[in-house]
């Protein structure tokens, strides 16, 4: 979608819907919802995001010049051009930590039989760039490619602890209650992440849902600078982070010194 169209576009219903073409493509991309995959029909499109059908109709046609979204048949779904952009958000030496990390996240799945992640920092939010599930696992807002405030979650404080810069970022912010145990106060969270860097690790005591506990642990990369964290998680009434401690303790050293390894590797 050029600007000329999108402008164009933007004038010629604008007695109708003051919103901007762009905010029209944006309401129509966010209206896929869970059949973004699969595929989803103008009329329903166009409800959602509420415009009409022929405007809705009229933008899909430009994504679709542009590959933000595709047909399937009378249906839309989204593009794969969508795909590149949102691989071009992240550093590129996420799928390096990723790769080689994604072992040791095994290894600690297998000694612990929970779920367990594997996260960066981005801005005041983990990145999940893996998870694998256990079996008694309690729902959860985590999932890969997704991002959690850093300051509730157990892989977030991890790295936080190590991340001074990013500490005064995020302490400048009103901190978010994702539920009445969220810690949202920063001097109460600066003292807690104070301890982590005293004990090397983290916990998130039912800070991001209700009835979901994790431990958390740092993996450190080239110059003992931390680079990504583990964290293992489960239902309150069946799991005890602390159970898990001696586990990813020796995962994370393992994955750290297997991270530099690598690092030295691709420098060479």
């Amino acid at each position: 979608m050029d600007v000329q169209e999108l402008t164009d576009l933007s004038h010629s219903s604008s007695a109708r819907d003051g919103r901007a073409a762009v905010d029209k493509a944006m309401s129509l991309l966010t209206s896929f919802g869970r059949e973004a995959h699969s595929g989803v029909g103008v009329s329903e499109l166009a409800r959602r995001s509420g415009l009409s059908k022929s405007t809705a109709h009229r933008i899909l046609g430009m994504l679709e010049r542009n590959h933000a979204v595709e047909r399937v048949g009378s249906d839309y779904r989204l593009g794969a051009e969508l795909h590149n952009l949102g691989e071009r958000v992240y550093a590129p030496h996420h799928s390096v930590i990723r790769d080689v990390l994604t072992p040791y996240l095994a290894d600690l799945y297998e000694a612990t039989r929970q779920t367990v992640h594997l996260a960066v920092l981005h801005g005041p939010d983990v990145l999940y760039i893996n998870k694998l599930y256990g079996h008694r696992h309690v729902a959860s807002p985590s999932r890969v490619g997704g991002r959690s405030p850093a300051h509730c979650t157990a892989v977030g404080k991890a790295l936080l602890a190590y991340s001074n810069e990013d500490i005064e970022g995020l302490l400048g912010r009103d901190l978010v209650a994702r539920t009445e145990r969220t810690v949202t106060d920063a001097v109460r969270l600066r003292a807690e992440l104070g301890q982590v860097r005293r004990t090397g690790v983290a916990f998130d005591r039912e800070e991001t849902r209700d009835g979901l506990v994790c431990i958390g642990g740092a993996v450190a990369g080239p110059g003992l600078r931390v680079a990504a964290a583990f964290s293992v998680s489960g239902p309150v009434s069946s799991f005890s982070p602390a159970s898990v401690e001696p586990a990813l303790r020796r995962v994370s050293l393992a994955a750290s010194r297997a991270l530099c390894a690598a690092h030295s590797a691709l420098a060479s």
